[in-house]
């Protein structure tokens, strides 16, 4: 995970920086609470983690990065964890595969929380004489576990899916049901067109790949004022919209007939999997679980096409990042309808928004220096980038230029999609 610079401005007084590092790893727990040591240590395919890998891997981060190269003196905790939960960064040496996580039995849940504390400590001790740099550091930290706090719910998800027993991870009673019960017209908003500003502007935190912040040229477009829902998407179905080559891109249709894809992932019949379990789809709320193929080809069914970026930024640009349905507390987590009659709604919240645009470096890029650098940069091939966050991701973690990232293929995330068209 890379910041702006590694040593970004940091304008947090030290109290701030302590409290929200503070409330972050609580949380995380929290998202543990339920969970016995099996659910935590296993994993369902190579793209997912356990939760326990989540929770260790992010104390790596700040051991690694904040203690033992800003604190003198510090000694790890266990010098053996070090190759278990690195991820992927190569100047930190060698690691346990990704694949075989789900083999780490051991250190237990409990051993991975005496650690963390240990480590929360030392950071909380640590923080009022850390360098500029080091603060910095523990900035990203924060925003680079806050993202695993949404993978954790989302592999989570994946893997209790797997079980025929369909078990909850919060009881369905905790469920918020949506107050609306059948999906609003959509309207088209006419967006910014011209040459506008593109990316981080340099006044607040910010990962590396979002800037440097550049003019791009906008030709006439609108966009769909809420992201496609999961009663538009039954009707793409009945059309035999997964049945006709014409609709798909080469690659998408070829992943359609290998995997047999007939409907967004976690459906069956009238319901979709949830972190509490089955539920009935609700027609109302945005579709989820769905490939940038999937995606691309419902747009080409109804005539339009997916945003790019930066029609997407420039939308949400005067929009306020901490709204809309994000997470806030651990408990049930599941796109809810939208409700309201703003021009745009949902672009913050709900769902991930694949946008058609391929995940590459901004004119100037330069990845930050060492080996937090390695996340972002390394990553600019073959992926395509989403905007707006999830009902999953923390509540403060989103802005307008954030962009993630997925292949093509991947919809354990999730992912939806909103409607633009040229004018």
């Amino acid at each position: 995970m890379a910041s702006r610079t590694a040593a970004s401005t940091l304008t947090d007084p030290v109290e701030d920086l302590a409290r929200r590092f503070a409330a972050t790893r609580r949380l995380s727990l929290d998202l543990v609470a339920n969970l016995s040591d099996a659910d935590a240590s296993a994993q369902s395919m190579p793209d997912a983690s356990p939760a326990k890998w989540h929770l260790a891997h992010t104390t790596w981060f700040f051991e690694t990065f904040v203690l033992r190269d800003h604190v003198p003196g510090y000694a790890l905790f266990d010098a053996r964890y070090p190759y278990l939960f690195n991820s992927y960064y190569e100047a930190e040496g060698p690691r346990h595969a990704r694949p075989q996580r789900g083999l780490l039995t051991r250190p237990s849940l409990d051993e991975i929380c005496v650690w963390r504390a240990h480590v929360d400590v030392a950071v909380q001790t640590a923080l009022p004489d850390l360098p500029p740099a080091a603060r910095a550091l523990v900035e990203l930290g924060i925003h680079h576990e806050q993202q695993h706090q949404e993978l954790l719910l989302t592999d989570l998800k994946h893997l209790f899916a797997q079980n025929p027993l369909g078990p909850a991870v919060w009881p369905r009673e905790g469920v918020i049901a949506s107050e609306v019960t059948q999906f609003s017209a959509v309207k088209w908003v006419k967006g910014a067109e011209g040459i506008v500003e593109i990316g981080d502007a340099g006044d607040g935190f910010a990962f590396d790949c979002e800037g440097p912040r550049h003019a791009v040229l906008l030709a006439p477009h609108a966009l769909a004022s809420r992201p496609v829902t999961n009663g538009e998407w039954r009707q793409f179905i009945d059309d035999g919209g997964y049945h006709a080559p014409s609709l798909w891109l080469s690659d998408g249709w070829a992943w359609v007939q290998a995997g047999g894809v007939e409907a967004p992932a976690y459906w069956q019949g009238g319901q979709t999997f949830t972190l509490s379990g089955w539920q009935d789809i609700d027609p109302a709320a945005p579709v989820t679980h769905i490939s940038f193929f999937e995606a691309d080809a419902f747009a080409t069914w109804a005539g339009a096409r997916l945003p790019t970026e930066f029609e997407w930024e420039a939308a949400a640009a005067a929009l306020d990042p901490s709204g809309g349905q994000q997470l806030d507390a651990a408990g049930p987590v599941q796109p809810l309808a939208a409700d309201g009659d703003a021009d745009l709604q949902q672009m913050f919240g709900s769902v991930w928004e694949w946008t058609g645009s391929a995940y590459r470096p901004y004119p100037g890029f330069r990845a930050a220096p060492g080996a937090v650098g390695e996340y972002n940069g390394k990553f600019m091939s073959g992926q395509f980038v989403l905007r707006g966050g999830s009902c999953a991701t923390p509540r403060g973690h989103m802005r307008a230029a954030y962009r993630n990232f997925f292949y093509p293929h991947q919809r354990w995330q999730f992912t939806g999609l909103r409607l633009a068209k040229d004018l």
